[in-house]
């Protein structure tokens, strides 16, 4: 199975293209922090991941997403492979969005002005409709 959910803090805004053929496909990054204790001190681990999210999913994260903006991911692991014009060998795992789910910030709705959060703000799952 390869399944994965998180949920962190967008580490830039959302950069969106379209292939030749018109599909949207979208990369942002996400960082996670996990405060740990050793001993008597409190300690901070930041983990940070690159996202890619495809369609319509790609169009919602571009519209409602920022840099700094909470939201919970589930998707799936890629790991890629390739070299550089050097000849250098490099490699990347990334996670493939399958679904993204907007979480309001303090109540406020995405543009910071307030007003009753993101409740009117659907989750987008792009997996295919099974009928």
């Amino acid at each position: 199975m390869n399944s994965v959910q998180l949920f962190g803090y967008l580490t830039s805004d959302v950069e969106l293209r379209y292939t030749s053929k018109g599909n949207a496909v979208a990369n942002f990054g996400l960082a996670m922090n996990r405060r740990y204790r050793q001993d008597d001190e409190v300690k901070q681990e930041t983990t940070f991941v690159d996202l890619t999210a495809f369609n319509r999913t790609a169009e919602v994260a571009n519209e409602y997403l920022a840099k700094g903006r909470p939201v919970m991911i589930e998707g799936r692991l890629r790991y890629r492979t390739w070299e550089t014009e050097g000849g250098a060998k490099r490699s990347k795992l990334e996670v493939m969005v399958n679904r993204l789910h907007l979480v309001p910030r303090n109540g406020k709705n995405g543009d910071g002005n307030g007003g009753g959060g993101d409740g009117d703000i659907p989750s987008i799952d792009d997996d295919p409709i099974p009928f």
